[in-house]
């Protein structure tokens, strides 16, 4: 899908290359994203492999795996027999290995992105409640009627969190530029986020393709990742909740200009290392407007003083 990505504004430190002895395909992958590419991978191989090989059974057996059949969602079920784990499981199961495939190379190359700005645990409610997103405008179309299938048609995938993380990245770095594989074309983050939910909408619109509910899956993720980056409160930030006395933002901050630790010269100040573990753990905008200033003049220091 991808070959490579710039950003469009001036090179992020955090984005450089790493220091010698630092590698591999796994390097980039932050804590979060590489369990969900696990779990995702790990999941659909037991479910494909291992428990029909337990149970005796070969594809031709089943219509659909055990792990699909029990936590698929579907209206019928997640709605109407209050099966809600539904809401999160079919977010971990997938119908083909291109399908997984495709979600993983997504996850891939731009979950970092937002985990770097959220932080890893807000990151992980973001994903998760962007595909509750999905499967919640999945049940609203099914009941208008607009999705062909009834109220027993069944969406799997993380697509509906995938898509919550396209209109994340391209909230933060509209400009950053995506060259794609194929067509072999390259885009900005937001083109490609306006590109993609416009083949959604046509999708369900015309019938093209028979994937309309995964498409609804699509939307909905995409429609809660951007309510989510515009009120980051709602996933319980301290510093953006009117509740916790901090100011509401009606628009996201800016990427962080901040290298990782092991790149920038601020051992030698405690209240910087402290102030850059939080980051760490909890997100760019987790901190004060003390501790943003206190960054920003150490920055400044170091760049006079390199």
């Amino acid at each position: 899908m991808l070959t490579h990505l710039h950003m469009g504004i001036a090179d992020r430190d955090y984005e450089r290359q790493p220091p010698r002895g630092y590698g591999g395909f796994t390097h980039g992958l932050t804590p979060a994203v590489k369990w969900l590419m696990i779990a995702n991978v790990g999941i659909f191989l037991i479910d494909y492999v291992l428990l029909p090989l337990a149970l005796g059974l070969r594809i031709d057996d089943f219509r659909r795996p055990p792990l699909v059949t029990w936590g698929a969602f579907a209206v019928e079920s997640a709605i109407h027999e209050f099966r809600i784990w539904e809401f999160i499981t079919f977010q971990f199961l997938h119908d083909s290995v291109g399908h997984l495939l495709f979600n993983s190379l997504g996850l891939f190359f731009f979950g970092p992105w937002l985990e770097r700005w959220w932080g890893s645990r807000k990151f992980l409610g973001f994903y998760l409640a962007c595909g509750c997103g999905g499967a919640a405008f999945f049940t609203l179309l099914s009941y208008l009627g607009v999705l062909p299938g009834g109220m027993r048609s069944a969406l799997v995938g993380a697509s509906a969190g995938i898509y919550g993380i396209f209109i994340g990245v391209a909230v933060i770095a509209p400009g950053l530029r995506v060259a794609l594989l194929f067509p072999p074309i390259e885009l900005s983050m937001r083109q490609l986020a306006i590109a993609m939910l416009s083949i959604s909408v046509v999708i369900i619109a015309v019938g093209f393709g028979n994937n309309e509910g995964g498409e609804a899956g699509h939307l909905g993720g995409a429609i809660a990742g951007f309510l989510l980056m515009r009120y980051p409160w709602l996933l319980g930030n301290p510093w953006d909740s009117p509740a916790r006395g901090g100011s509401k933002r009606s628009t996201p901050p800016r990427e962080p200009k901040l290298r990782p630790r092991t790149q920038l010269p601020f051992a030698s100040n405690p209240e910087v290392d402290r102030i850059l573990d939080k980051i760490s753990r909890e997100g760019i905008h987790s901190i004060t407007p003390e501790e943003r200033e206190i960054l920003e003049t150490e920055s400044k220091r170091q760049s006079k003083n390199p």
